[in-house]
Parts: structure tokens; sequence; C-alpha cells
């Protein structure tokens, strides 16, 4: 293997999920760097992988980057995270910009994240979608993160810790109760779930069931209406929906039915029904 910086996908929960290729260059990279050699181990030593290995993680960067420089252009190097894609909110920008600046081959070793994950079974429009990463640990970020997503104009993807979850549907219920949500847990493990509805609907659940609070946790969320010149237009899942019942009811059905899933005005549903009919 050439060297260089290989930025390599590991499992999000599944040990199963880990790719040919990935694999492959596991095996054959002369360094490992890792986020927690402890938990790295554990996939490692299922692949069958004894490798000296390095610890890097938001504070340590630079000085792992020191220990490396001297050898760095004639070894192979494999970045790997706790899990999932490296940098997706996690540590390994700083390693990154080091080998690109210094005219040093980067490349990734594609393979499972929760944020494609996440997006493919949430049931949302997926053509356009922001990821934010964790909200911000301070309470006025917190509150504010929170405040801003009524700005955004297409789906937001975003983490969300078990003992902050409650707390965050909290806010959402607060700022945008009238967009659907998705609450995706423990992706590819045993537990895995995914519970689906207004942040509303979704508080009701958990507090139902205490159990599907516990885990780790990604958040989806519909589609505002857009703001463009001249007036506003319906996200497209509600068109789609629209779309959808137009097929069994009359126009008037539908403007009802829709304005109560969405509280969308009954001038606007009217408005758009009316376009997808013609």
């Amino acid at each position: 293997m050439k060297p260089g910086l290989y930025i390599v996908a590991t499992p999000i929960g599944n040990l199963d999920d880990i790719t040919i290729r990935a694999q492959k260059t596991l095996n054959e990279a002369d360094i490992i760097i890792c986020e927690n050699p402890k938990h790295s181990i554990k996939l490692l030593s299922k692949l069958g992988i004894k490798k000296k290995l390095f610890s890097l993680h938001d504070y340590n960067e630079e000085i792992v980057i020191k220990k490396i420089k001297n050898f760095i252009s004639e070894k192979s190097i494999a970045l790997i995270s706790d899990a999932g894609s490296p940098l997706i909110s996690d540590p390994g920008y700083k390693l990154v910009k080091y080998f690109i600046d210094n005219s040093l081959k980067v490349t990734s070793i594609p393979g499972p994240s929760s944020v494609i994950m996440s997006m493919q079974i949430s049931g949302m429009p997926n053509d356009k979608f922001k990821f934010l990463g964790f909200p911000p640990k301070q309470k006025k970020g917190f509150s504010e993160f929170f405040k801003n997503l009524k700005n955004e104009l297409q789906t937001v993807v975003f983490f969300i810790s078990n003992h902050k979850l409650l707390e965050s549907l909290e806010m959402l219920e607060k700022f945008i109760e009238s967009r659907k949500i998705s609450v995706c847990k423990e992706l590819t493990k045993i537990n895995e779930g995914v519970i689906r509805g207004s942040a509303t609907d979704i508080i009701k659940e958990l507090k139902k069931n205490k159990k599907k609070s516990l885990g780790e946790f990604v958040v989806v969320i519909e589609a505002p209406l857009k703001k463009i010149k001249g007036g506003s237009e319906i996200s497209l899942s509600v068109e789609k929906q629209i779309n959808k019942l137009l097929k069994k009811y009359s126009l008037t059905d539908v403007v009802e039915i829709v304005h109560k899933l969405s509280n969308i005005s009954r001038k606007m549903i009217y408005k758009k029904a009316l376009e997808l009919k013609k």
C-alpha cells in the first residue's frame, strides 16, 4: 500500500458491516490512528489485526502530528473513529489538513454512516439536507440551536445523546411543532428503532416506554415551508402528501386533512392542490 493517509469508515454498531476494502486497508496499513484504542481493539481483534495504535482526540491532534511527521511520507497510515466515518463530528481535521498541506496522499475508504442511514429510513425528502453535528453543550447555545432550526429550508440531521433527547424534543415542540421528526435509535444494533411523528407524539412515546430513551440517537427534521420572493411554497413532502390524497378524496377534503396534519393555511393548501390537479 502506498504511503499516505487512508480515512477508513468502520461499523457504527454491527461489526459485520466492515467492508472488504476497509479490512484490507487496516490489515496492510503500517499504523492505525484511532480515537480510543480500547474501543478500536475490539474491532481489530475480530478482524485478526494487530497494529501499533495512536490515540487521537480533540485535544492532542498537534501532538500526534509531531510524533509521526518524521516518517509520515514513508508510511501508510489508517485513520478510524470509534464508529462510522471519521471526521463527521469526530477529530481528524488537523491531521488531514497536515497531509494535504505537505502534498501527501489522502484518500477515503467509504462505508457505514449514521447520517446517511438515518436519512434513508426517516421517510423525509433527502434530495437536500443539512447536517449540524451535536447541539452546543452550553444552555444558551443549546436553546439557540433549536430556535434557529425554524429558519432552515431543507431537511436537517443532527446527533443527540440520550440524556439530552427529551430536552431536545421539548425544544422542537416549542419552536417547530408542526414539522415531522424522525428519531433513529441504535442504528445497526440489536435495539435499532425509529420513532416518527411530531415532537409531541414522540415525547409521549418516550415517556410511555423509558427504554426507548436509552442509546445513541440521530434526529431528522422535515424541511419547513420554504420562504421565497413573492410568498411561500409548500415543502416537497407535503406536496407529495397532497398529491396522494387527491387520488382518493375531494379537493375540499384534502385541504381539511392536510391542514389538520400540518397547520399550513387552507388557502396555501388549496392553491397547491389546484396546481397539482392540472
